[in-house]
């Protein structure tokens, strides 16, 4: 069925918290009854915007169009075959409640994306990634609607063109599509990614090398350099880590000895834009009620009563002055609206 209100607060459905309306929101559960919707009312696809959990957003206004809010969230096994599983999940699953019927049942593959906020519809058109695994490693198919016709489509892994943080649903179809489920070809057979940083070290911790350690030990990390956006609005990393041709790293490294970045063997180097934020000296730093968070410069926070326009400026500054600094444009990972 479909819900329809209008003026309606999306308080406690952006991480920010901001306080804004959407002039029409639109909750549903049903597949059929939004293609009916869609086919009838033939709505302008330019005042419709997809919000899941809101983790990746920034209102910076009142949202003048119609909000979809999906809230499809079966999980069902869809095939079992050797040593994989075929798991579809509807789209408003909680992201990490997915993960956690995943480590609760053995399927190996999204355990190093515990915790990540955000709804499973997110995760492809982010391509959602952490300690070594992004979403794109997993992910079989999407499947969804068009909201200019009503028409179902199903994407294999290869179409959905996905790259860092980035898919065809940020580009090509950015704004055009409502997410139903994804469909996630997990193992079943034990398989572990703890090559990233000190991931294996912190699983140890917790005992042997199990799912449930590996999903302990990155609860652990997140909630330890993360504010809990339930108490802090925030929307996780803001920016993307840059990258950098190779020649503009090492005149980097002359002068920053102790600047990291990974080699990406095509001539460019990853640069972690968390690094560059504290080291220009914003860590901890607040301008009104905006602020950088005190133990994650890659964390904007909503400090008190701030608006989407005080973050926005907040990170205006501090990509100008990473541009004045290292010669580097730091690029924004949450959507702007």
């Amino acid at each position: 069925m479909l819900q329809i209100q209008n003026n309606f607060p999306l308080k406690d459905l952006n991480t920010f918290h901001f306080d804004v309306y959407a002039s029409s929101y639109i909750k549903t559960n049903s597949t059929e009854d939004l293609r009916t919707w869609i086919t009838e009312t033939k709505p302008d696809i330019n005042r419709l915007l997809v919000l899941g959990g809101g983790s990746n957003i920034l209102f910076t206004k009142d949202y003048p169009g119609i909000i979809f809010h999906p809230s499809f969230d079966d999980i069902t096994i869809l095939e079992k075959k050797n040593d994989e599983v075929l798991i579809e999940a509807g789209a408003g699953k909680t992201w990490d409640e997915f993960v956690e019927y995943c480590v609760e049942n053995s399927h190996y593959g999204v355990e190093n994306l515990s915790l990540i906020p955000g709804t499973v519809g997110a995760a492809p058109v982010q391509n959602i990634g952490a300690y070594g695994s992004e979403a794109k490693d997993v992910i079989s198919k999407v499947n969804g609607i068009f909201l200019d016709t009503g028409k179902e489509f199903s994407l294999e892994n290869r179409e959905c063109n996905f790259g860092y943080r980035n898919s065809i649903f940020k580009n090509e179809l950015k704004n055009r599509i409502l997410i139903t489920s994804v469909v996630f070809r997990l193992s079943t057979k034990e398989n572990y990614n703890l090559k990233y940083g000190h991931l294996e070290e912190r699983v140890k911790e917790f005992g042997d090398i199990n799912l449930r350690n590996v999903r302990q030990a990155v609860t652990a990390i997140r909630s330890a350099k993360l504010p809990d956006p339930d108490k802090t609005g925030n929307a996780g990393s803001f920016f993307k880590n840059p990258e950098i041709p190779a020649s503009l790293f090492r005149d980097l490294q002359t002068k920053y000895p102790d600047m990291p970045g990974y080699d990406l063997n095509n001539g460019t180097f990853k640069v972690p834009a968390g690094w560059l934020i504290d080291k220009a000296g914003w860590k901890g730093k607040t301008v009104g009620n905006a602020g950088v968070h005190r133990d994650q410069s890659l964390v904007l926070t909503n400090t008190g009563n701030a608006t989407g326009r005080d973050i926005l400026s907040l990170a205006a500054s501090i990509e100008n002055d990473i541009k004045n600094k290292f010669g580097i444009t730091l690029e924004k990972e949450v959507i702007v609206i």
